[in-house]
């Protein structure tokens, strides 16, 4: 664990083929004791999950696919989500395309498409699946509190070597998911992740999001002194005047 945060921050990315080595049961406690500090609103910590390997793992990705090629009801979140307009549906399609292309699926091959959104419900291949529930009772501030959980595990995870993939697949088919890990019928099923170690060779995981510059999203207030002062530099700038003097 030698990568300063930073490092950290830029270099971690969402993996989408794992190889099969194992991910020991300490390392994963590990990284929910890091998560599990994560900040919540008024300390509630609203967060559970469900993690799967092995067996369990196994039965849950053969039932959500074999439930999924019956084309139920569930193909959608069991929460009210709201219909993405611009800019949000050019990012995604702008990713999407991003992606294809590098594992060579061409535009309107459906089938080929279908196969590939269903390795969501295969871990992309990777040996651990988290899935993370929250009370029926919360509200949405409560998803932004299981977010800031997920985003500490996933960065602690790159620090030790692993890859994650944050998957909002996993909260669609939520029928199965519930019955094949006994979710309570009070719980959301939100979102899962997939846990284990990256295959460097895969073409899939060259991929790299793009990421809005600053002032995509950003707009400051008060700050226009600060501005005016870089705008307008000292007239003693550049002209050598030691610390001190004066």
């Amino acid at each position: 664990m030698s990568l300063l945060f930073d490092d950290i921050l830029r270099e971690r990315r969402s993996a989408r083929a794992f190889r099969p080595d194992p991910v020991p049961l300490s390392l994963v406690r590990e990284l929910l004791d890091c998560a599990r500090r994560a900040p919540s609103g008024t300390n509630i910590q609203p967060w559970k999950v469900h993690v799967v390997t092995g067996e369990v793992r196994a039965r849950l990705v053969d039932e959500v696919l074999a439930h999924r090629e019956t084309h139920p009801p569930d193909t959608s979140a069991e929460f009210p989500r709201a219909r993405r307009t611009e800019p949000y549906v050019g990012r995604a399609r702008a990713l999407g395309k991003a992606m294809y292309t590098l594992i060579g699926i061409p535009r309107g091959d459906q089938a080929a498409n279908w196969a590939q959104w269903g390795r969501n419900y295969k871990f992309f291949d990777a040996p651990v699946g988290l899935i993370f529930t929250i009370d029926k009772s919360l509200d949405c501030m409560s998803f932004l509190d299981t977010g800031m959980f997920v985003q500490t595990l996933l960065l602690a995870a790159h620090a030790r070597g692993l890859a994650t993939c944050p998957q909002g697949a996993w909260n669609c088919y939520w029928t199965v998911t519930r019955r094949v890990l006994n979710v309570p019928e009070d719980q959301w099923i939100v979102c899962g992740v997939s846990l284990g170690w990256p295959d460097a060779d895969a073409p899939v995981n060259a991929l790299v999001a793009e990421r809005e510059p600053i002032e995509a999203f950003a707009t400051f207030h008060g700050f226009e002194d600060e501005e005016s002062a870089v705008a307008c530099p000292s007239p003693l700038a550049g002209e050598g005047v030691a610390a001190g003097d004066g």
